[in-house]
């Protein structure tokens, strides 16, 4: 199977996040850059097809040159190849601009299935694999957390209320991986992988590259614009209930507390 995984370079979730001066943006500059976890669990599934079916699995990303880091790191996992969209036109992007290029990526290598994160760490959007299946006129599986194919259907499984559901499509198909780490448990890199991911190909290309305009990216196309970030608002701290009180007294103070404090009963 040709098997594509979209892969996105997000801050380590364990990063304190500052806003910048400017209101709409977060300081970058000392902040440790991963794999967004979802997109990790894209890769796992991929390998796993790869081990199934034989072929080749290409990671297509987009960003600075910093994101090579992270794709040498899926490449390290097991991943054949890797594409870099690396365009000062794609900066100040929303979604669809990203989409665009990605898209576009995917068109030239044509693969059979798209593997990506459900969402993303950062922004939280959900947002890139339904755009990128649309753009490429592929059906859409969401929300995966079980995979498997013949190679010419994919069939998932999703969880809804109370049970999963199973939905099939014919391929080419785009397929974004849920947050199940008891199935899609991403794999270690080995000390051979590392040494062997260093000679793997990882193309760097520009729009111009893959046919795209840059005015459909970048602030100017963008449709959804970030206005305003602001911190989450400081808690109150914690109240310890003591005083001196026995088990029963500490009992009705906390009851009172959370009726005439808390407002919670």
């Amino acid at each position: 199977m040709n098997i594509v995984v979209l892969l996105k370079q997000t801050p380590d979730t364990e990063s304190v996040i500052r806003i910048a001066g400017d209101g709409q943006s977060i300081v970058t500059a000392d902040l440790k850059w991963i794999i967004n976890p979802y997109d990790e669990f894209a890769v796992e599934a991929a390998l796993r097809l790869k081990e199934k079916h034989g072929g080749t699995v290409t990671l297509v990303s987009w960003g600075p040159r910093r994101v090579v880091e992270s794709i040498r790191t899926a490449l390290a996992m097991g991943a054949d190849s890797g594409v870099l969209i690396d365009d000062p036109a794609l900066t100040g992007s929303d979604g669809l601009g990203a989409a665009k290029a990605l898209a576009a990526a995917v068109q030239e290598i044509a693969p059979d299935i798209v593997l990506c994160g459900s969402r993303a760490v950062d922004y939280d959007l959900a947002e890139r694999g339904p755009m990128v299946a649309e753009l490429l006129g592929y059906p859409h599986l969401g929300l995966a957390v079980a995979l498997d194919s013949d190679g010419s259907v994919v069939t998932i499984e999703r969880p809804i209320e109370g049970g999963k559901v199973s939905l099939a499509a014919d391929l080419p198909a785009l397929v974004t991986m849920g947050g199940s780490h008891a199935v899609w448990n991403p794999r270690y890199a080995s000390l051979p992988g590392i040494m062997k991911a260093k000679k793997k190909p990882l193309a760097v290309k520009t729009l111009a590259d893959l046919g795209v305009d840059a005015g459909d990216c970048g602030p100017d196309a963008a449709k959804i614009r970030i206005t305003a970030l602001e911190p989450p608002p400081e808690r109150a701290p914690g109240r310890i209930i003591d005083g001196g009180l026995d088990l029963d007294g500490k009992a009705k103070a906390l009851a009172r507390a959370l009726r005439e404090e808390a407002k919670v009963l």
